[in-house]
């Protein structure tokens, strides 16, 4: 279902409004931009799948990378990074879920030690996207 959503956001014009209202935001900075697309992402990624996050996220950031006339490369490996860190809820992932019941893990126990993750790895990612890969 991802997989038609993403291409619906993409046909219908909707990831080019998006896309150029987080440019709006962002202020064609495109550090900026990329802790907005990786921010998203690790929203999404924790409230469905990883895989539906990346894919709803991808026509979004064609469409950002395009109206700031940059590279969508150091965009792109932001939604895979964000899309694989799904440590904050027992939702975002498979094994999250298969652990959970068996562990005795409540909500609050994936939040605890898988929100300080998400941050750690944000950070990290996003100070070195740009490094190796440039705008």
């Amino acid at each position: 279902a991802a997989l038609g959503l993403g291409e619906a956001l993409r046909a219908s014009g909707a990831a080019d409004v998006i896309g150029g209202q987080m440019v709006q935001i962002a202020g064609s900075n495109p550090l900026v931009a990329l802790l907005m697309i990786y921010l998203t992402t690790a929203f999404f990624t924790e409230i469905v799948t990883n895989n539906a996050a990346a894919v709803l996220m991808f026509p979004i950031v064609l469409a950002a990378a395009e109206s700031m006339g940059v590279s969508p490369v150091p965009f792109i490996i932001a939604v895979m990074m964000a899309a694989s860190a799904s440590f904050a809820t027992p939702l975002g992932y498979q094994t999250n879920l298969m652990v959970a019941g068996p562990g005795r893990y409540r909500f609050i126990d994936f939040m605890r030690v898988g929100l300080p993750l998400n941050v750690l790895l944000g950070l990290v990612s996003v100070v070195v996207i740009p490094l190796v890969w440039t705008f």
